[in-house]
């Protein structure tokens, strides 16, 4: 085994339920699916606000120790990774301290509250010199690999429409308790950057970026319980759903939009690119699908969109879980991204394009900015990094 392989990783990590499970399920996964794993994990640190809790989250996760107190986790001279799952209030500067301190950093998206706090990261992880990554790990979905590699070889042609939607019903009850995701001192945004920011990062993934947006954003319900007896009322500061066009820079014309009051969808993604030579769909709920239509010269009887299945071993990440047929779900994005940030680490290799950078989270926010931006003017925004 050579050094690189032989490198160990520690692992802190900030938050350890809700995504958090999911990055844990990847720490423990990464080394026997990609044998031989680019790098040994150790997992050293473990953060929580409650002790009792995080304790008996280290015995269940199998973490050496536990602090209550982000700074000492950051500054745990055997962590030489942090992974952020922290509300978005905790994104910048757990982060920020962290690649101060060399440490690499894997943070949750959206990378920041909004683009003035994720250029500081940004540049900061950037002076560092560290790895930095924003989980958009729909990226890592083999469809959505499949979808960008048939765009980038010219499969579809000339770009014309990318249009895009995330709903949920989260948020449908007007008597579900008020969170810091309403509070926009807290979340920065409502359906904007929880939702929106991965259908914009799609877009930008699949699609380029985009030149100018317009945008308009409600807010169903106005004041929500708190958790104390359900009996005071918080003002609800951050938009329920929004609705936007957009215009790429390479002439393509988009649509998106997200929602927390759409019933009966709890994880809705969809997205779909219409170019001069074919048309893609995707749909979260059925991930290990993409639907491909490429025009042909002479039209058949079976001139249509298909559905192609793509566990195969020719397709992304085909051949490295199950057989041919047997599929994957929303878990395994995890495993990929967490797998494409150690390699980086462990044989310096670029994050991007592959995966997204804080540049990549920083655009994101600029973007997401701007939505919020045109919604209250009710003015086109130019979109300038």
């Amino acid at each position: 085994m050579n050094n690189q392989q032989s490198l160990r990783i520690g692992i802190g990590l900030l938050g350890y339920s809700g995504v958090g499970k999911a990055h844990i399920n990847a720490l423990k996964k990464v080394g026997y699916i990609f044998w031989p794993a680019p790098t040994d994990i150790s997992l050293v640190s473990l953060a929580g606000r409650d002790e009792a809790r995080v304790q008996e989250a280290r015995h269940r996760y199998g973490f050496s120790k536990t602090v209550t107190d982000w700074r000492q986790l950051v500054n745990d001279d055997e962590v030489d990774l942090l992974i952020n799952c922290t509300p978005n209030q905790l994104h910048a500067e757990p982060c920020v301290t962290a690649v101060r301190n060399d440490k690499h950093v894997l943070c949750e998206k959206p990378l920041a509250r909004n683009a003035i706090e994720a250029e500081t990261m940004f540049e900061e992880a950037l002076k560092a010199g560290v790895k930095h990554m924003v989980s958009f790990n729909y990226r890592f979905i083999p469809a959505v690999l499949l979808a960008r590699e048939l765009i980038s070889n010219g499969e579809l042609g000339t770009l014309y429409h990318f249009r895009a939607r995330y709903c949920d019903d989260s948020l449908l009850n007007p008597n579900a308790l008020f969170s810091w995701r309403q509070d926009v001192r807290l979340a920065g945004s409502g359906a904007v950057g929880d939702l929106g920011a991965h259908i914009i990062d799609l877009a930008r993934f699949l699609v380029g970026e985009p030149t100018c947006v317009t945008a308009r954003t409600r807010t169903f319900i106005h004041e929500r319980p708190g958790a104390a007896e359900h009996t005071e009322q918080h003002r609800v500061s951050v938009d329920d759903a929004f609705e936007a066009v957009f215009e790429f820079h390479n002439g393509a014309f988009g649509t998106l939009e997200a929602s927390t009051f759409c019933a009966g969808r709890k994880n809705f993604l969809y997205f779909e690119v219409n170019g001069s030579k074919g048309t893609l769909e995707f749909n979260l709920e059925r991930l290990n699908e993409l639907r491909v239509y490429i025009r042909k010269e002479t039209a058949s009887v079976i001139d249509g969109i298909r559905d192609v299945l793509v566990t195969d071993t020719s397709h992304p990440y085909g051949g490295r879980w199950w057989p041919p047929g047997h599929i994957l779900g929303w878990e395994h994005t995890f495993v990929h991204q967490l797998h494409h940030m150690l390699q980086a680490i462990a044989y310096d290799e670029e994050i991007g394009p592959l995966g997204a950078t804080f540049e990549d989270g920083y655009r994101n926010a600029i973007i997401c900015d701007a939505l919020l931006k045109s919604a209250e003017t009710g003015q086109a925004i130019t979109i300038a990094y």
